[in-house]
């Protein structure tokens, strides 16, 4: 499987890349801030390629994203949007420049990568979304976290649309609504709170349905979620 993961040196999306690396018929691109990163999970495997990429300002770097996709593989089987941006702060208190901050990395960036590998995505791949319960509806809703839920909304949303506009060509598109999992951005949205759910387990469970949840799915949100938050 060709696969492309976004946001995949920290967190779950770290764990994800470090899970489906293992199988070497797996061929990964990763993408990430930061470039240590990027080089300490890519390089104990050769089937993991690492790309710089800064999903928040990804209209100035569109270009060489589509170049390196297409230097690594001739298709698209894969794409798990893992990238995401927290800033917990009340909604009366957070700056213009961080609320834009969070929509591109949550909601406009993911949506541009989409929109820019449709065209070479092979028939019966999947578009995987990683949203949150915070931007389910009828979830239940946390202070400081306005802005960081309706990004994750608006994904989820995003993800039903595209599943409908890219039926005839045979790509399916569901989004994963996590709930609590020990990450540092758990961390910082609930200071002192324990999730019963690690990165790992979680990693486990996406990967899985990354490659099988298409046969499935499509056009679904789903909730992963043993308790909120």
């Amino acid at each position: 499987m060709n696969i492309i993961i976004n946001g995949g040196t920290r967190g779950i999306g770290k764990e994800v890349t470090l899970h489906m690396a293992e199988d070497i018929n797996n061929k990964i691109l990763v993408t990430g801030r930061d470039e240590k990163a990027l080089k300490e999970i890519s390089s104990p495997f050769t089937n993991v390629h690492p790309l710089r990429l800064d999903i928040s300002s990804f209209d100035t770097q569109s270009d060489l994203f589509i170049k390196a996709v297409n230097s690594y593989f001739k298709g698209v089987d894969v794409l798990i949007n893992m990238a995401g941006l927290l800033i917990a702060r009340d909604f009366t208190e957070i700056t213009n420049k961080e609320a834009r901050l969070i929509m591109e990395t949550n909601f406009l960036g993911p949506a541009a990568v989409i929109r820019s590998i449709k065209p070479l995505m092979n028939k019966g791949s999947h578009i995987v979304n990683i949203s949150s319960m915070g931007g389910f509806q009828g979830s239940s809703k946390y202070k400081g976290l306005s802005y960081y839920s309706a990004s994750k909304a608006a994904l989820a949303c995003l993800s039903e649309c595209l599943a409908a506009e890219f039926t005839d060509a045979g790509i399916s598109v569901n989004c994963l609504a996590l709930g609590s999992v020990q990450t540092d951005m758990f961390e910082e949205a609930f200071p002192g709170q324990k999730a019963q759910v690690s990165p790992k387990e979680m990693a486990e469970y996406i990967s899985d349905f990354a490659m099988k949840g298409s046969r499935f799915y499509n056009g679904k949100v789903l909730p992963v979620a043993i308790n909120n938050p």
